[in-house]
């Protein structure tokens, strides 16, 4: 007899197509547990997403309540062009008069005598370059403290080019340049930095064995008018700006008065003119605060609406929708949105500082009422911010940022739930291997079962034609012999 290879062989029946409809059956559960994971994995991303917007609520309502806003000030100067208010979040309030006298400058020297072209040859021997400052008069130098002379090797090869690199190259404070003219190519150095320390003097040994004064050789580069050496000009000199403030005369190496306010830099700008500066607290920091408070409630409110709606037309739910835990948090926020407050005296709702409640459970900012809520900060603060052992007397970003912590923490309700959610899915998942593994132990049974009743059939087929051809034999024989 040949072997069977496949269910069915044996016997003509299609064993395959009922193995397969008996485990399909068998493994119908699996498209409701798949269909309940689905549901609850959108669950999760849609507490996911109320978590992120609770804490966006969380981080809002907390701004409102720390005091550096509140106490955060604005200075602004009438004429930016002369002075420049920089920073000031930190300053008092208060009124300066900015009168600039002059600013702050670096010395700036070129050489005298042009020289044919940036590849000319400039001599030989070795310049010095000391920073420090100018004593006007007489022209006495004083080296800065804590900067070392310089010494800058000049061989016969070298050039304008690559004496002009050879200075850079040092970092000595000083830029030096080739400007070109009509005349020729001259070599100009510039302070890096402002102010009358930051000056400097060329000394030159000139190989050329000349006297320093001849405007020859490398000692066409010296500028040293108390050693009576000057092969280069000066142009500007390096000095401090000079200002007064409220008619107090400061002093600065550089053009930004740093100090002179408490907690804000003055910036001058401009040389022999005046601006005032005012410095107040900051209205629009706080505005934009409490504007964007009640942005991040109205994306919180829309969201938790969007997930535990239920749309008539198409007849489907959000996926929280009859979700108790989400349904309690929207109870909560619009809870909070309707108590007043005794934080403060003056603004006992969110309506009295502009922000009023719609129809749809967001807020909608009357901006001409919240500047004018602005200007009593003191009360806002306390609308705002107030802690307070009785939760009548907090104030109302007080209680959003509490609320926030309570549902994120630990033991919130965002967490609990989520995580709750998870185990299920987690329970799901084990169900189902479970289910297909029962499964698979089925369809072997089957497979068992079917392969010996398939075997069976086999030989019993084999049989029934044994005996008809044995049968068909003795009739055959019978027919003969009469």
């Amino acid at each position: 007899m040949a072997s069977i290879t496949s269910l069915g062989i044996g016997s003509g029946v299609d064993v395959n197509s009922i193995v397969t409809q008996l485990v399909a059956l068998e493994s119908r559960p699996l498209t409701q547990m798949r269909s309940e994971a689905s549901a609850l994995q959108t669950q999760v991303s849609s507490y996911g997403q109320l978590s992120s917007l609770f804490s966006s609520l969380q981080t809002s309502a907390s701004k409102l309540t720390n005091p550096g806003l509140w106490t955060q000030a604005r200075a602004v100067s009438n004429d930016e062009a002369t002075v420049q208010a920089v920073g000031g979040s930190g300053a008092a309030p208060g009124n300066y008069r900015v009168d600039v006298t002059s600013l702050a400058t670096g010395q700036t020297v070129v050489a005298a005598a042009p020289l044919a072209a940036p590849s000319a040859a400039v001599g030989s021997g070795v310049l010095t370059l000391q920073a420090g400052r100018w004593d006007q008069p007489p022209m006495n130098f004083v080296p800065k403290v804590g900067r070392d002379p310089v010494d800058i090797p000049v061989t016969a090869d070298d050039t304008l080019a690559t004496l002009r690199d050879k200075i850079n190259a040092t970092g000595a404070g000083v830029t030096a340049s080739i400007v070109t003219d009509a005349t020729g190519a001259r070599l100009s150095l510039r302070s890096d930095e402002t102010g009358a320390e930051n000056g400097f003097r060329l000394s030159v040994a000139d190989d050329d064995g000349s006297d320093l004064s001849d405007g020859t050789g490398l000692s066409r580069f010296a500028y040293d008018p108390a050693a009576g050496t000057t092969g280069m000009d000066r142009r500007q000199a390096a000095a401090n700006a000079l200002a007064r403030v409220n008619g107090i005369e400061v002093e600065s190496a550089s053009n930004e008065l740093t100090g002179v306010v408490d907690g804000l830099t003055l910036r001058l700008r401009k040389q022999g003119a005046s601006a005032d500066v005012a410095v107040s607290s900051d209205r629009e920091a706080v505005k934009t605060a409490i504007q964007d408070f009640a942005t991040a409630y109205n994306a919180l409110t829309k969201a938790i609406a969007d997930q535990t709606k239920y749309d008539a037309a198409s007849k489907t739910g959000g996926p929280l929708q009859g979700d108790s835990a989400a349904t309690g948090l929207q109870r909560q926020l619009r809870s909070l949105l309707g108590a007043g407050s005794e934080a403060s005296t003056v603004f006992q709702r969110l309506s009295d500082v502009g922000l009023s409640l719609q129809r749809d459970g967001t807020l909608s900012v009357n901006a001409t009422k919240l500047d004018a809520a602005t200007g009593n900060l003191a009360e806002l603060r306390k609308a705002f911010a107030a802690s307070d052992a009785d939760p009548a007397k907090d104030g109302f970003a007080r209680r959003y940022a509490d609320l926030a912590q309570q549902v994120l923490g630990v033991d919130g309700s965002l967490t609990t739930r989520t995580q709750g959610l998870r185990s299920r899915i987690t329970q799901n998942s084990e169900a189902q291997q479970d289910l297909q593994d029962r499964v698979e132990r089925f369809r072997a049974r089957l497979v068992a079962q079917y392969t010996a009743m398939d075997g069976n059939l086999s030989k019993l087929n084999a049989l029934s034609s044994y005996v008809t051809q044995q049968l068909n034999a003795l009739s055959g024989n019978s027919s003969n012999k009469t």
